[in-house]
This record gives structure tokens, sequence and C-alpha cells, in this order.
């Protein structure tokens, strides 16, 4: 194995051991021990006006004759006349030990930049239930994921039992010896692994409420099921996936999960706790790739102490709305 992709899989074990250890420590011990470790990030924004946003969000809202003050004023509205939602929100919040907000923040990003928030969460769940009888297929060129991940290629990723380490390892895999390569005489896109093999109805989109991608869904399962005791989620039942982020109520779930881990990486990894920044959370759930993220705001520390992670665009509304996102669930 490369020597930069053991360094990710041993930081990407201190991410996960954090996650044990927030479910086997009382939480005052346990938040005894992290501030005694780690800096806390201050509220609030970093950059005084908001990042460039991307020419793919501003054409996507374009293209429907929207704005994004419109689009943001439907996402919130649609959270705060619905106590249903709110419960929901905060009981999945509760479950992973973070709070409310950061579920908000990341919903209202995804729906004022990525698509507009249906008016009803019955129309979630009905599509939940279409794309289960769909007969989707999680492939490229014939080929299976599960059997694609069989590939000796792949073999050092056998040794992770945990599902956030275990598609990690497969896509570092998916990086370094496949994008963009000819390998047995087969050539395989240099696109990331998620838009390849694991978004057949629309390459590159996301879905349902909270617009999880269904690698991001496997990569979190086994974390949910210990949480929730929800079902595993498996590569060989993509319609199960597809269903399962479509549902408000389990895609809630996942959401927090990826939140929770976000937030454990940066305090295992870069010794900061995001826990109180939206924002940043927010930002985290747009770009994904946590763990590297983190190991670069460590490696910026040691270069320039007293650096602290910024928003993007995204998560720059978070925290500039964060008064009246917090009211919607407190």
């Amino acid at each position: 194995m490369p020597k930069t992709a053991a360094v990710r899989f041993r930081a990407m074990g201190a991410a996960l051991l954090a996650i044990f250890v927030v479910a086997l420590l009382p939480a005052a011990q346990f938040e005894a021990r992290a501030q005694a470790q780690v800096i806390k990030v201050p509220p609030g924004n970093r950059n005084a006006t908001q990042p460039e946003i991307p020419s793919g969000a501003v054409s996507r809202t374009r293209a429907t004759n929207g704005s994004f003050q419109g689009k943001y004023e439907k996402i919130r509205d649609l959270i705060g006349s619905n106590r249903e939602l709110q419960a929901r929100i905060k009981a999945s919040a509760a479950r992973f030990g973070i709070a409310p907000v950061h579920i908000v923040g990341a919903l209202v990003g995804e729906h004022t930049y990525n698509v507009d928030a249906l008016d009803y969460l019955q129309s979630y769940i009905v599509k939940a239930a279409s794309y289960l009888k769909a007969g989707i297929e999680f492939a490229y060129d014939g080929e299976q994921v599960t059997d694609f991940v069989r590939r000796p290629q792949f073999a050092p990723c056998s040794k992770f039992a945990d599902s956030y380490r275990l598609w990690a390892c497969r896509e570092d895999i998916w990086k370094t010896r496949f994008a963009g390569k000819t390998v047995d005489g087969k050539s395989w896109p240099a696109d990331r692994f998620g838009r390849v093999f694991f978004q057949p109805l629309y390459a590159g989109q996301t879905f349902g409420l909270g617009q999880l991608n269904p690698l991001a869904a496997l990569s979190v399962t086994d974390y949910v099921n210990r949480v929730t005791g929800a079902p595993l989620l498996t590569a060989d039942k993509p319609g199960k996936v597809y269903e399962t982020i479509m549902d408000p109520d389990s895609t809630l779930d996942y959401m927090a999960a990826l939140i929770r881990v976000s937030i454990d990486s940066y305090r295992s990894i870069a010794g900061l706790d995001i826990s109180g920044n939206p924002g940043i959370t927010a930002t985290l759930y747009n770009l994904g790739d946590v763990v590297e993220r983190a190991e670069a705001a460590r490696a910026k520390r040691v270069s320039e102490p007293g650096s602290l992670p910024q928003e993007n665009y995204y998560g720059w509304l978070v925290n500039d709305k964060l008064s009246e996102l917090q009211a919607l669930v407190r």
C-alpha cells in the first residue's frame, strides 16, 4: 500500500476510534478529556463576505428561473412550518449527540445551492418507494461494484471491518490504481468512484431531503445500525440504498451520522472542536473527504499556529443565517 494511503488509513482509524469512545464513555467524562486536547473553533464566519458560489449552483438556479434567496426561504419555511419534521430533526440529532442546527444547516445549504425543496415530505416518501422498485444497479460497463472490489488491488481494504474505513480505502484504491487508467485491458473514467459506480440514475447527483449520495450512506451504515438498529445497507441492494436516502425518517439519521463523523474526525485528527460552528460542519457536509480535510487542517496548524478552518460559500450562508436557523429547532 502507498505510504500516503497508509497514513490516511491510520488517521481514519483515529477518527473511528473517537466515535467508539463517544459510545463507551459517559458524556461528561468524554468532554472533559476532549477539552484538554483540542481547540474550540468559535462560532461565526472567518470570511467577511461570502466566498464565490460555484458556476454549477448558479446555472442550476437560473435554469429554474429561481434565486438563491427564494430557495433559501423555501427550505427555511418548510422546516419552520412542519412540526413533524422539526421533531424528526431533533430526534436524529439527539441520537448522534449533535445540536439540531447542524442538520438544519446541511438541509438549508443543500436546498439553497443544490435543488429546490419539495413542498411536502410525502413527496420524498413516494419517490423513495419508486426507487426501491426501479431495478437499479451499482455497476459500470457491465461490472457490478461488488465484483469490482473483489479485484486483487483492493486486498489491503479487507482488514477494515467498519464501513467508513472500508469504503474510504476502496475509494483511495480507485483514485490511485484505476481512475483515468487502463487496467487489465479496460479503460476507467478519470472521475470519482461514487460517480462511476454509485449514481446510475443521474451521474453526479445526490438524492432526497438530505441530498445524500449512495456511497456516503454506505460509509456510515454500520454506525447508523449501532446507534438506531436500522438494517445495514449493502452495495448489492442498491434499491434499498436509494429508498433509505430518499425517506425523510432514515435520511436524517444518516445526515446526523455523517455530521458526527466530521466533528469527531476534526477533534481526533486536527485537534479542533467544530461542534459549535454549524457553518463548518455544513461546509464539510457539502465537500466530503472529511479525513483528508482534517489532515490538511492539522498540517496547516503546524505551519500556521492558530489557524482555524474556514467555511465555504455554503457554510457561510449557514453561519450568516444562524440565529434564524436555530429558532427553527429551538
